[in-house]
């Protein structure tokens, strides 16, 4: 390829730093109305009453819409369509939408989302990883708090814990994280007169996008049309529908274009964020510096609905050894519901957790055995031919032990 080894210039960079790009927001239509949700100030409870009439007859209010205004499904999600639209009785975490409001100008959809008011039976929720495995848990999830479960094992684990000198035992644990991108969630929608409609939005899954918004008002896919507009950074929190469904309601309630724009805070409370993970390590290394054994348990909490938990949690499975061959394994992950915000995409998919505790452990074990912690990983790297814990053969691409030496060359760092 020519471009291998050249500085290429982004096509789309002129345009950025110029100002010319056109993200969502800049978009306008003529008589274009403007629509925002009523989200739960709560995490968990029932909806008991919700003053719609009152907000109806505000000042230049053209639509206040419920679940039972929408004009086909009332869900959506990336495996299992269990996030509602609009929430009919119980809401599961705080930023649950409630009811769609349209309005002629921002100015008055903010006056009437504001003078919005909800009264609800508050339910006691679960919080915690712990909390939602108790036998007393409020169920969150289907029939169950526990989304997803997966096994790995490989070899004997007596055996190789039998072979050890050192056993490292640990717990660890990593936070929710926030995507934080620059450009708050927009979309506009167009419904025209032929029957099809029309989205703008930045997005990273068009194709998800334009099923769900098909689902969400009862029409064919070809009937949508999905434009994705410049994205001001996305991370994996663009994956899952947030103002789409709402814009495209809107728009085929009242036959006029519609845009959705979210505040900072909302974007925050509304998207999916990493998952929180908290992880088991029991690591075993023999007298030669070879790791012999791992056990690991891994919960994460997948928030109220399930988005990608089942394939985060399985790649958490399929890298919680880390890039190391282990002839012993056993490990098991878990997705788990809580009240929290729901967890999703972020780059790393479940990667970007478990690496936080094997390589803990595995500066612990290089201590112990008074082996540079460089070495030990050298050692006990994957090469060709090396057999993960799923039982996959390495065939090809298996660089990690050209990179360390490397690495020891630069620091000049013996791994004889």
């Amino acid at each position: 390829m020519k471009s291998v080894g050249e500085s290429i210039i982004r096509p789309d960079s002129l345009e950025k730093v110029l100002g010319k790009a056109i993200y969502p927001d800049d978009i306008e239509f003529d008589d274009m109305l403007y629509a925002g949700v009523k989200r739960s100030s709560i995490a968990y409870g029932k909806i008991l009453s919700i003053n719609i009439d009152e907000v109806r007859r505000m000042n230049d209010i053209v639509e206040v819409i419920d679940y039972s205004m929408l004009p086909s499904a009332n869900s959506h999600g990336v495996i299992f369509k269990d996030i509602p639209t609009l929430v009919k009785d119980v809401v599961k975490r705080v930023g649950d939408c409630i009811v769609l409001v349209v309005a002629k100008t921002k100015k008055a959809l903010k006056n009437a989302l504001d003078n919005v008011k909800i009264e609800y039976e508050v339910y006691k929720g679960s919080f915690s990883i712990e909390d939602s495995l108790k036998e007393d848990a409020p169920i969150i999830g289907d029939g169950s708090n526990i989304l997803y479960d997966i096994k790995i094992k490989k070899g004997n684990m007596e055996e190789g814990f039998s072979k050890s000198k050192f056993i490292e035992e640990n717990w660890y644990n990593t936070q929710m994280t926030e995507h934080a991108f620059l450009q708050p969630e927009c979309a506009v929608a167009n419904f025209c007169e032929d029957g099809t409609i029309d989205i703008y939005v930045a997005t990273q899954y068009p194709h998800y996008d334009r099923e769900e918004v098909a689902r969400a008002l009862g029409l064919n896919e070809e009937s949508v049309r999905v434009h994705n507009a410049v994205i001001g950074g996305a991370f994996g929190g663009r994956e899952d529908i947030n103002p789409q469904c709402h814009a495209a309601i809107a728009s085929y309630i009242t036959k006029k274009p519609v845009k959705v724009l979210y505040s900072r805070d909302e974007s925050t409370i509304s998207h999916c964020k990493r998952h929180p993970m908290k992880m088991y390590y029991k690591t075993a290394v023999d007298q030669n510096g070879k790791l012999c054994a791992l056990k690991a348990i891994i919960y994460g909490d997948t928030g109220a609905y399930a988005s990608w938990g089942m394939n985060v949690l399985r790649k958490a499975a399929v890298h919680a050894t880390g890039p190391y061959e282990i002839p012993n394994v056993d490990i098991r992950a878990m997705a788990i519901y809580t009240n929290n915000p729901f967890c999703g995409a972020m780059r790393g998919f479940g990667a970007a957790q478990v690496p936080f505790a094997m390589e803990s452990q595995m500066d612990i074990l290089a201590k112990k055995l008074n082996m540079n912690p460089l070495k030990f990983r050298y050692i006990n790297s994957f090469d060709l031919g090396s057999t993960t814990a799923t039982g996959q053969i390495l065939k090809s691409s298996v660089g990690i032990k050209k990179c360390i030496e490397k690495m020891a060359t630069v620091d000049k760092i013996d791994l004889s």
